[in-house]
């Protein structure tokens, strides 16, 4: 489903991915795992469509989607690709149905439907008792979910997550673990995440080793 070839990307003298190529397949839940100044985040921000390389190709079903126009690539983007954080940046001043419901909104799709798909995610992830909340009403656990929920609004092709659970404490750390797992058995929804957790890592259906700008590592678990 997506393709990653041969990406570099440098900043200044600084090389931080040197011929990267990696594949994904629709379904699958890939951990990338590495230290510090690895080159992780980078690697997600260009598979996101949020950078771009300097050289090599990002392709979406067969597609270099880095061929586009920034307006057509936002466009692409909306539709085809959530994101999770490590903080949640859910913006304070809307309730959680309307944080949720924004980049459906963003991509032009009507408010009623756009309303009752983000109350049908919040009621799977649990909070369909918190739609009224604004996020400092929230715990982190929650906050994080609705998260979840905003990333899978426009029903994209992949979820890019970067050290999702890095802010939360061991239960809802947890929690959110599972609930990727569950998010790929029931949806068949695709998931890379960047993270410096090894049990998350441990549990993913592959492994993506990083080091110096380069995968090192791809271990497929059984």
């Amino acid at each position: 489903m997506i393709e990653i070839r041969n990406i570099r990307k440098a900043y200044g003298s600084l090389q931080v991915l040197d011929n990267v190529n990696v594949n994904i397949a629709r379904g699958e839940v890939v951990t990338i795992v590495g230290p510090s100044g690895a080159g992780k985040t980078t690697l997600l921000q260009i598979m996101g469509t949020l950078d771009r390389p300097d050289e090599g190709c990002v392709l979406y079903d067969g597609e270099d989607v880095m061929r586009f126009k920034e307006r057509e690539l936002a466009r692409f983007r909306n539709r085809n690709i959530g994101f999770v954080f490590q903080f949640h940046q859910l913006l304070p001043e809307f309730t959680l149905l309307e944080n949720v419901s924004i980049p459906a909104l963003i991509g032009g799709a009507k408010r009623k439907e756009t309303e009752e798909r983000a109350k049908e995610l919040l009621d799977y992830l649990g909070l369909s008792g918190r739609l009224g909340h604004k996020p400092a009403e929230l715990s982190g656990g929650e906050c994080q979910r609705a998260t979840v929920a905003r990333a899978l609004i426009n029903r994209p092709a992949v979820v890019l997550a970067d050290e999702p659970s890095g802010s939360l404490d061991t239960q809802n750390k947890q929690e959110l673990h599972k609930l990727f797992f569950k998010l790929r058995d029931d949806m068949k929804q695709t998931f890379v995440i960047v993270t410096h957790d090894e049990t998350l890592a441990g549990d993913a259906d592959r492994v993506l080793r990083m080091c110096d700008g380069r995968i090192v590592g791809d271990e497929i678990k059984l």
